[in-house]
C-alpha cells in the first residue's frame, strides 16, 4: 500500500474518531498564521467519510481559519520584526510580502477577498494585513466571507456529489494527491514569482 493511500485511509478513520474536529480546527488555525498545509487536505477526506458532517467540518475550518487569521494579523501588527519576518523568510516570501503590503495599502479588504479563495498561502495575507494596519472589523468580515466560501464550496460539492467524488478520489488517489501538492506549490510560486 502506498504512503498516500495509508494517509488517506488514516484520515478517513480519524473522521470517526473523537479528535477529528479538533485536528481539523488546529490545521485550519495554523495554516492561517504559520503552517504551510491547507486544511482542505483534511476537510475533503473527512467530509467524504462523514457526508452528514460536511457542513459541520466546513464550519470548523472557517472558524479555525478566522481565528488563525487573527493570530496572523497580530503577528503582522505587533510581532513582525521578530516572528513575522521569520515566518516570511522561512517560506522565502519576502518579495511577495512587499507586493502584498503595497496591494493592501492600495486595495485593502479587496485583496483578502481576491486571495482567500486561491492556493496563495493565507498566512501571507493575514500577516500583511496586520503590518498594513488594515482595520480589524473589515479584516474579519473579509476573512469570514472568503474562507467560508472556500470551505463550504468543498462541503457542498461533497454533500451533492459525495459518492462519485469519493469513487474518483479513491480511484485516482495518487493523482489527486499530486494535484493538491501542485496547487500548494503553485500558490507559493505565485507568491514568490
Amino acid at each position: 500500500m502506498s504512503p498516500i493511500r495509508s494517509m488517506y485511509d488514516w484520515t478517513l478513520r480519524q473522521a470517526e474518531g473523537p479528535y477529528a474536529a479538533f485536528v481539523l480546527f488546529a490545521v485550519a488555525f495554523a495554516e492561517s498564521s504559520f503552517f504551510p498545509i491547507p486544511p482542505d487536505v483534511l476537510l475533503l477526506p473527512m467530509a467524504l467519510a462523514r457526508r452528514d458532517r460536511a457542513w459541520r467540518y466546513a464550519s470548523i475550518c472557517t472558524v479555525g481559519s478566522i481565528l488563525g487569521g487573527l493570530l496572523g494579523y497580530a503577528i503582522g501588527a505587533w510581532l513582525y520584526e521578530s516572528l513575522g519576518q521569520w515566518i516570511i523568510n522561512t517560506y522565502h516570501m519576502q518579495d511577495a510580502f512587499q507586493r502584498f503590503h503595497d496591494e493592501f495599502n492600495k486595495w485593502g479588504v479587496y485583496v483578502i477577498l481576491a486571495k482567500g479563495l486561491t492556493p496563495i498561502p493565507f498566512k501571507l495575507v493575514t500577516i500583511a494585513s496586520g503590518v498594513a494596519a488594515l482595520p480589524l472589523i473589515p479584516f474579519v468580515l473579509a476573512c469570514t466571507v472568503t474562507r467560508a466560501a472556500r470551505f463550504f464550496l468543498v462541503a457542498g460539492l461533497v454533500r451533492k456529489f459525495g459518492e462519485p467524488i469519493r469513487t474518483f478520489v479513491e480511484k485516482y488517489l495518487n493523482w489527486v494527491a499530486l494535484g493538491v501538492l501542485v496547487a500548494i506549490v503553485f500558490g507559493f510560486w505565485l507568491v514568490l514569482g
